[in-house]
């Protein structure tokens, strides 16, 4: 990816008993779990609900370790968060809790909290526009405030969830919630990467404030998750911490059918992906000759109805637009179908060195829920010595791209936030060219290096998680990891690296895939110096081809060759993004589990 921080031509480019006594034992066995996991579920369900009489609660907060103060209650939730003292500080600044207060309403003011300081951030930002401001410092506190917008969506979900949560349906809330706070948490650091790139005290301005509503939703983050742990032991999932941390998201999903579709796609939406164009109804067409509904993609979606509960189909017909488009948060269910990759394209030129930030850089940028696309290209033509250049920006949830080319250079894919799904799709670029931190998987896919400069080196990824308790990372499985033609004519004379840390949580995961020759033997790179290295998560699983040999890879702490189906279980679809309870609704074809 490309940190301002970093320079980038130089870089860049885990004896026997009788039957009898052992069936005894193990009728015993089973009675005694069945009522620690019975006393478990009631304590916590009290716990989780804290409403309960008075007479109650001293029996619920003496369970949870807690005593009889407010401020010990608030402590106690406090203790699982990285920035303990604000977290106590804050919320009990926020008033309105008891010595009875539940988890949920511990959890439900500090995520209260998090919402009065993005709505104070946000007035601040609109303070900070003056007549003065150049194009790049307009453009990053343009980013700042859509991103805010963001983040207040995604803390409101999360009280939302917070306000019909039930003790039972707490690991499917949990797992709902730390998507949308692993979201809201990455929106604060993407306006401050914006904000390096402009000139001024813009940066310098925003920093402190900003630092404050991520520690804010950090906390929010890690408490949310901690009441999942508490959940999940008590109903006797197999969960804990440190496996939560591994994880990427929830283990609690609906089986896949027979084809493979994951369940979040809907019947209609899995009929769509499969049928041919011919047979799909269509909503609007985009035609670039004026023929059409429409002669632009954006004007298409600009006249698509808001925040529609059933899918609007775009069909964008033969031709090269030459147009950025952004699909704001108000278009859900929309999707594009174009004639092929190759055939339908979408094209722009944005780029960091022309005063855009990378956010504002992309080709097409996705915010509106549950999108899709498939058969076109979405492409970036700045070059590689105009360093970032987005082709394609998604941060939809449940998002699913299909049978796409996706052309670029440095950041051409930038998977920005939320859960997304690759399939089949062909993705081209040089430096850090898949980069971001949603929660994606990537299979059956080409992920294909082009030429760099002369002094940069490929690193595929650049994942940028920011906390150990954020669901989010890069899965590439079943994918062809290798190169464009004009670089294998030259690859000897480049190194290439399978990804390298964006952000200090960075995690990328690489499983039953075909790696090139031209892979480096030490497999991945550093960002700079040791940063991170002991705190990323990169693993490798089950791949083939010459540069699959993990021998000579990296010693990082952080970096692990994968040796059980268990662990690299936990980043398939089913698993990884939760896939099988949405990715059926799109139609999209993709495999659940290992291969």
């Amino acid at each position: 990816m490309g940190s301002v921080n970093v320079n980038h031509d130089e870089l860049n480019g885990r004896s026997e008993q009788p039957a009898r006594r052992k069936s005894s034992k193990r009728i015993l066995g089973t009675v005694l779990a069945s009522v620690l996991i019975v006393g478990a579920v009631i304590f916590l369900a009290v716990g989780v609900h804290g409403h309960d009489k008075e007479g109650d609660n001293h029996v619920r907060t003496n369970h949870l370790g807690w005593g009889n103060s407010t401020s010990d209650a608030v402590k106690e939730a406090c203790s699982s968060t990285l920035h303990p003292e604000l977290c106590v500080s804050s919320i009990l600044s926020f008033g309105g809790l008891s010595s009875q207060s539940g988890s949920t309403e511990i959890v439900n003011a500090a995520v209260s909290v998090g919402v009065l300081a993005v709505e104070k951030v946000m007035a601040h930002v609109r303070s900070l526009y003056r007549p003065d401001l150049d194009f790049t410092q307009r453009t990053a506190l343009q980013d700042c405030m859509e991103l805010f917008d963001d983040t207040l969506d995604q803390l409101n979900g999360t009280l939302s969830h917070l306000h019909n949560i039930s003790f039972w349906s707490m690991p499917k809330h949990g797992a709902e919630m730390q998507t949308l706070l692993s979201a809201a948490m990455t929106n604060q650091y993407t306006c401050l990467e914006g904000l390096q790139l402009s000139k001024g005290n813009l940066e310098q301005d925003m920093n402190g404030p900003l630092s404050y509503v991520s520690n804010l939703v950090s906390n929010s983050l890690a408490m949310v998750g901690n009441l999942s742990d508490k959940a999940n032991q008590a109903l006797g999932h197999a969960d804990s911490l440190s496996n939560r941390r591994r994880r990427l998201l929830s283990e609690h999903f609906i089986a896949s059918d027979e084809e493979g579709f994951p369940s979040w796609m809907s019947a209609e939406d899995r009929r769509v992906l499969r049928a041919p164009a011919r047979m799909i109804r269509i909503d609007a067409v985009v035609a670039g000759d004026g023929s059409e509904h429409h002669s632009s993609i954006q004007a298409a979606v600009n006249a698509a109805p808001a925040k529609s509960k059933t899918r609007y189909v775009i069909h964008v017909k033969a031709g090269v637009y030459e147009e950025n488009v952004e699909i704001p948060k108000s278009k859900h269910n929309l999707m594009f179908i174009g004639d092929g990759k190759g055939v339908t394209v979408v094209t722009g030129s944005r780029n960091v060195q022309d005063g855009y930030t990378m956010y504002r850089s992309a080709t097409v940028a996705v915010r509106g829920t549950r999108f899709i696309a498939r058969d076109m290209t979405f492409q970036n033509t700045a070059g590689p010595a105009k360093h970032q250049a987005v082709a394609l920006r998604v941060g939809s949830d449940m998002s699913a791209i299909y049978r796409c080319s996706i052309k670029g250079f440095q950041d051409t894919l930038y998977v920005h936030s939320l859960r997304q799904f690759f399939r089949d799709c062909d993705i081209h670029g040089t430096v850090d060219f898949i980069c971001g931190n949603a929660a994606v998987v990537l299979q059956n896919s080409n992920i294909l290096a082009r030429r760099p400069l002369s002094q940069q080196k490929i690193t595929y990824t650049a994942q940028s998680r920011v906390d150990p308790n954020q669901n989010s990372g890069i899965s590439i499985h079943n994918c062809k990891v290798t190169a464009d033609p004009d670089f294998a004519a030259v690859k000897s004379s480049f190194e290439a690296f399978l990804g390298r840390p964006w952000r200090q949580y960075s995690r990328t995961v690489i499983m039953q895939s075909y790696l090139g020759d031209f892979i480096h033997p030490a497999g991945w790179y550093e960002w700079t110096g040791n940063f991170a290295l002991d705190t990323l998560y990169y693993g490798e699983y089950m791949n083939d081809g010459p540069g699959s040999r993990t021998a000579n890879r990296v010693k990082w702490r952080g970096y692990h060759v994968i040796t059980t189906s268990g662990e690299a279980s936990r980043f398939t679809v089913g698993q990884f993004i939760q896939g099988n309870s949405w990715l059926p609704s799109t139609g999209v074809q993709y495999s659940s589990g290992l291969i």
